[in-house]
């Protein structure tokens, strides 16, 4: 009988995203697919080393084996390459020990209509316009930054930090302070601290591990996650009662207000930090990984 992929936490990555693929791509882009083309299938027994999502995807999979009864989890590899050249990548999942056995593999067309297709729940790759079609297509989505050398320590437990405003939250309070500032925006806030906040692109996937982690029964818990925001006093409390009002469940909460947020995350250890300002991205992913989340198209360009 055919599974249901809507009843899985799944995840859809890039190869690019997987594993390290910058000197096949900088030949991709300097001498054109062929040139590509002939390198992978000439270098198919070398095994790939890992990529910017590695960590989180191998976190993500350990919940199939520490969480009781059927499977949680599934990763699909979402890739532009044709079959051909997707055989050192099947060759580096298996190295890898990777429990991953499916993949779209579209020959240069877009992704975009697929991710549905896999009941994608998040989408990691480096390509930008990638990316930008599922944040459209209301799938929460991330531009990972290339690793710089973060390698994580294995732990049993998988860690998560998001960004609240345009991340967990819709945008719609931080236009207000774009475009009005701080003031404006802590009156608004204030004036709305029991109305809850509008879901934003990743809160799905939030409720979807906060339901996981609620079900698990295991001690400690298998996922851990964290709220590192630049809000702080007075418009934390929106934010605590939006995620009362959720019933969703948020291990560590930081409201940093204008402090860097690097230090904090350093200290958490996430697999993944998911934010939507490059000046939180950029010092972040000196030391954890880090994905930029992008606005919808029709409201701000990456």
């Amino acid at each position: 009988m055919p599974i249901d992929l809507s009843e899985y936490l799944v995840i859809g990555i890039s190869s690019r995203a997987l594993f390290d693929l910058k000197k096949e791509d900088e030949l991709f882009r300097n001498e054109g697919l062929s040139a590509y083309r002939e390198y992978q299938v000439a270098h198919e027994p070398e095994i790939l080393e890992p990529g910017a999502g590695f960590p989180l995807v191998k976190a993500i999979l350990k919940l199939n084996g520490i969480i009781p009864g059927k499977r949680q989890t599934e990763v699909v590899v979402m890739s532009r390459n044709s079959s051909e050249t997707s055989l050192r990548i099947f060759n580096s999942i298996e190295h890898h020990n990777l429990d991953i056995t499916r993949a779209a593999l579209v020959g240069g067309a877009s992704l975009a209509p697929y991710l549905h297709a896999y009941k994608v729940d998040l989408f990691l790759s480096l390509y930008e316009d990638d990316v930008q079609a599922g944040i459209n297509g209301g799938v929460a989505s991330a531009i990972l930054y290339d690793s710089h050398g973060n390698n994580h320590d294995e732990i049993d437990q998988i860690r998560i930090a998001f960004d609240g405003d345009a991340v967990i939250f819709s945008d719609e309070s931080e236009r207000i302070y774009r475009e009005k500032g701080l003031e404006e925006f802590l009156r608004h806030e204030k004036e709305n601290a029991k109305k809850p906040l509008p879901e934003g692109p990743f809160a799905k996937l939030l409720k979807t591990l906060s339901h996981i982690q609620a079900k698990s029964n295991i001690k400690p818990p298998p996922i851990r996650t964290a709220l590192v925001t630049a809000r702080n006093s007075p418009a934390h409390e929106r934010v605590i009662r939006t995620l009362m009002e959720w019933n969703v469940i948020i291990n560590e909460a930081h409201f940093v207000g204008d402090m860097q947020k690097a230090e904090i995350l350093k200290a958490f250890k996430p697999h993944m930090f998911f934010d939507d300002q490059p000046v939180h991205c950029e010092p972040a992913s000196e030391y954890v990984p880090t994905g930029l989340v992008p606005y919808k198209q029709d409201k701000r360009k990456i």
